[in-house]
């Protein structure tokens, strides 16, 4: 009898396999999908193909719900796939909650402990923000496959423990890098070559730089499982390729990281780098580099995976060699010996697309398994940040920064004896001034209120609790009015705050002493307060929470819109940035428009162009009243804009392309064939140059002329170089006649070319000779400095005496008495020796009584000439004006 119920049971046991394995043979692999294995050279998916993967594994599997998170620039559904054990699915709002309760933190300890351990671990794994580095959206596809298939005890266990949220942070880079490589019928003639145009419709590969800004519709997409909605624990961002002579770069990463957050993540950073690294030891995949190994650090925030470490979540990237080509990896010499930085180096060898696929789901497996296994840790640990950052910011808090650790070094006469540092540090601690705030207050009463409250939008995108003021009160002397808004410090996501309204002090970084300075990974300063010219105020004393009501978290500000007075005239001036857009609207619905010298717009105040600008709700325009019009008003008229691009598409053109047409202008993108063919004042009146393309030294037509590719079509009509013999002849026609060009960055070559003399001050005497400043000496790299304005001068209309500009190593100018002959308006100037307002300046006094930017006469036409980066990534809200003022 007993021997019957055995045999019963392992009857049932095998039923119960066999209806299993029945369930998961019917799981379409990606073989019989795409018609070729995901890693199989020459071979690339692209997203129509794709998308269409995720939806039929979505209906044949029980572990999937799909979410569309919303459409892409080009109008495609960017999708993210939340995967995870069908028990788990079924109950998937209740562990969201959880995730998002602990990672807010705003509960007890014993709450959070009991939640830690009821809850799940939830991942993010992506792929396919850069397109060209097609093993991103590769990995994605095969491990999705495989967590769905696969039905072994790791993947249940990881199924049971995690949920994981796997996104497709691209899709129509996906369809252009897929369509263009595929093209080719024979496969083994396949190849990459340089794309027609970016993979991304504006910004390319700045799709990675948008992640505290938000201005991508992929990047809000994003936003919202990431900061609002989910807030997984840990994030996984692929990318590639790695340094020479290593397989995979990841964490733990090279120092500085950034003092404004918790130690915990940094601890936690190198605990999951740790799994990852000796998993691939242990399966022999060698070849994986950290820390000194690779140019990673944690200093930035901006990019998908080191945004997420203002926010209390761990953040992985890893750069990974190989793609669709075979290839190999070279001898390097200085990777071949075991050390802490590659303590598995890997020796030379041909390589393949499938090798790089299987390390990556390798890397992926191991942060699962790490994550399933510490699942109770992950969600403990996440809440004590949170709960940190809320402790430390009911009360000014001093936060150490290199500065003021140079300063005590500075102090201490006797480098061996400590006291005097003792002496200033308590100082330091007992100074209030020198203490972070606990509030921030953005007063209501500031004229470009609309910029404040897109700023105040970037904060909620990102996380955080906005308050608005209900009704006035004092605070610290001044009375608060109601409609201002309040911005807490005492919530999870503070370093993220602190990151937006503080400077950024980066700690000298020289790859030895005396030696240059190492790049940061992007930008040493950044915050976003200063460069989009919000007003606010530091406030160290509590605010009352009755006196404001918290908004709803993740809902964005609408524009509320001012009530028009009565009165002859509507006046717009151009310290609020949103007038031009309005601007450009009534401009196009055919209503006068008229401006005087100092830059303001005039319109008659009538009924219907009352009704036209109070039914465009989302503009936040200002608007005064005036009885008659200046005696200097004139007619305003649109100007025909051209805006210079390159063959393949630019960063910078794409940026101020967006930037156009967020804005409202009409304009049209030329190349430099359209240079060529001449007649340019004929079609246009201002042509800008946004950044690069032009070369300090111009080689003429007919040298180093690109290849055209057949696979690119009609595109191939945009190939061509700015030529010394037919471009700038053609530009230089172009001004005479009365042109006006826009130059910024590094396209300031063109004014030398077109016969502005300006001498470099970034230069030195050595035995008579001059020679440029080393970077020892000088560098800049990516920061905001203060500059003074010429206030005078039109094309500065809306700024006020300074300005917070972005400079990273820009161009500067002096003139000698050669500049006068084109009646030179300086605009922006260095005037001090100390003009660095966030990031890292070595040097900064050699800017002293330079010019940053200035206009000039030319002929009948006119050069305004930028050297920093006045729209740097549609960021620097505050230096906008200083382009769309020469636009009319």
């Amino acid at each position: 009898m007993k021997k019957k119920k055995r045999n019963l049971i392992t009857l049932v046991a095998l039923l119960q396999i066999f209806c299993l394995l029945d369930v998961y043979s019917q799981i379409t692999s990606p073989l019989a999908h795409f018609g070729f294995e995901i890693g199989k050279d020459y071979h690339l998916t692209n997203y129509t193909q794709t998308e269409a993967y995720f939806l039929q594994l979505a209906k044949e599997s029980d572990r999937i719900v799909t979410q569309n998170l919303g459409l892409t620039e080009e109008g495609r559904n960017q999708y993210m796939l939340i995967v995870s054990s069908a028990e788990n699915l079924e109950k998937m709002e209740h562990y969201q909650e959880i995730s998002r309760n602990l990672a807010l933190a705003d509960l007890a300890d014993v709450a959070a402990q009991r939640l830690a351990e009821e809850g799940k671990a939830v991942v993010w794994i992506d792929g396919g923000l850069h397109s060209t580095e097609t093993v991103g959206t590769h990995q994605l596809i095969e491990t999705i496959y495989q967590m769905v298939s696969r039905d072994d005890d790791e993947v249940k266990r990881i199924l049971n423990e995690v949920i994981i949220l796997f996104v497709h942070a691209n899709p129509d880079g996906h369809e252009i890098v897929g369509d263009w490589y595929m093209q080719e019928p024979v496969a083994t003639k396949r190849k990459m070559g340089k794309l027609p145009v970016m993979y991304h419709k504006y910004i390319g590969h700045d799709n990675n730089r948008d992640f505290f800004m938000f201005n991508m519709a992929e990047s809000r997409n994003m936003a919202k499982p990431l900061f609002i909605d989910w807030i997984p624990q840990i994030v996984y961002n692929h990318h590639q390729s790695a340094p020479a002579g290593t397989v995979v770069v990841g964490p733990p990463y090279r120092d500085p990281f950034n003092y404004v957050y918790d130690p915990i993540l940094v601890t936690s950073l190198d605990a999951v780098g740790a799994a990852m690294h000796t998993r691939l030891n242990v399966e022999d995949k060698p070849g994986y580099g950290q820390r000194g190994a690779s140019r990673y650090s944690t200093w930035w925030n901006g990019g998908l995976r080191t945004s997420v470490y203002f926010h209390n979540m761990i953040g992985i990237l890893t750069e990974i060699v190989g793609g669709p080509n075979p290839s190999s990896i070279p001898l390097y010499l200085n990777r071949i010996l075991p050390n802490g930085d590659s303590p598995n180096p890997i020796h030379p060898q041909q390589w393949n697309f499938r090798k790089s696929i299987d390390y990556s789901v390798t890397l992926n497996m191991a942060v699962l398994n790490y994550a399933a296994r510490n699942k109770r840790d992950l969600l403990y640990n996440i809440y004590k940040m949170g709960s940190n950052s809320i402790r430390k910011g009911k009360e000014p808090n001093l936060l150490m920064r290199p500065g003021q650790i140079s300063f005590m070094r500075e102090v201490s006469k006797n480098k061996a004896d400590n006291k005097i540092a003792e002496k200033w540090f308590a100082e330091l601690n007992n100074d209030p001034e020198r203490k972070d705030p606990v509030a921030y207050i953005i007063p209501a009463d500031q004229t470009d209120m609309g910029t404040a409250v897109k700023f105040l939008n970037k904060l909620i995108l990102a996380g955080v609790t906005v308050e608005k003021v209900n009704e006035d009160f004092a605070c610290e002397e001044k009375t608060v009015s109601a409609g201002s808004y309040v911005v807490r410090l005492a919530q999870a996501f503070r370093p993220h705050i602190l990151d937006m309204f503080e400077p950024q002090d980066h700690p000298n970084d020289f790859e030895y002493k005396g030696g240059p300075p190492i790049p940061p990974y992007d930008a040493a300063g950044w915050t976003l307060a200063y460069v989009m010219g919000v007003k606010f105020d530091r406030v160290k004393s509590p605010i009352s929470s009755s006196k404001t009501t918290i908004l709803v978290r993740g809902q964005q500000i609408e524009n509320e819109g001012m009530t028009i007075p009565k009165g002859k005239y509507m006046v717009f001036t151009t310290k609020a940035n949103d007038n031009y857009k309005l601007i450009n609207k009534l401009l196009k619905k055919g209503i006068i428009v008229q401006r005087d010298k100092k830059g303001n717009f005039y319109v008659e105040n009538t009924v219907r162009n009352r009704e036209v600008i109070q039914s465009e709700k989302s503009i936040a325009y200002h608007v005064n009243i005036v009885s008659k019009l200046p005696i200097d008003c004139r007619r305003l008229d649109s100007l025909r804009i051209a805006l210079w691009d390159n063959y393949g598409g630019t960063m910078k053109s794409g940026w101020m392309r967006w930037l156009l047409e967020d804005f409202g202008f009409d304009f049209e993108v030329i190349y430099n064939p359209d240079i060529d063919r001449g007649n340019l004042k004929d079609q246009y009146d201002v042509i800008i140059f946004p950044g690069g393309g032009i070369a300090r030294s111009l080689k003429k037509s007919g040298v180093d002329v690109p290849e055209p590719d057949q696979r690119a079509g009609d595109l191939n009509k945009r190939l061509g170089n700015f030529t010394a013999d037919i471009s700038l002849p053609s530009v230089t026609e172009f001004v005479h006649q009365g042109g006006k060009i826009i130059m910024i960055g590094e396209s300031s070559n063109l004014a030398k070319h077109l016969g502005i003399h300006s001498e470099n001050p970034l230069i030195k005497n050595v035995d008579g000779k001059k020679k440029p400043l080393s970077k020892e000496e000088f560098y800049i790299p990516g920061s905001i400095m203060n500059l003074k304005v010429n206030t005078i001068a039109a094309e500065t209309s809306g700024l006020e005496d300074r300005v917070d500009i972005y400079f990273d190593n820009s161009p500067i100018f002096r003139f000698n008495d050669d500049g006068v002959d084109n009646k030179i308006t300086p605009l922006l100037l260095f005037d001090s020796e100390h003009s660095l307002k966030s990031g890292w300046a070595l040097g900064q006094h050699y800017l002293n009584n330079t010019v940053a930017a200035y206009s000039a006469s030319m002929g009948r036409g006119r050069l305004f000439v930028f050297g920093p980066e006045i729209v740097f990534r549609a960021q620097a809200h505050s230096t906008f004006r200083l382009v769309f003022n020469q636009l009319y």
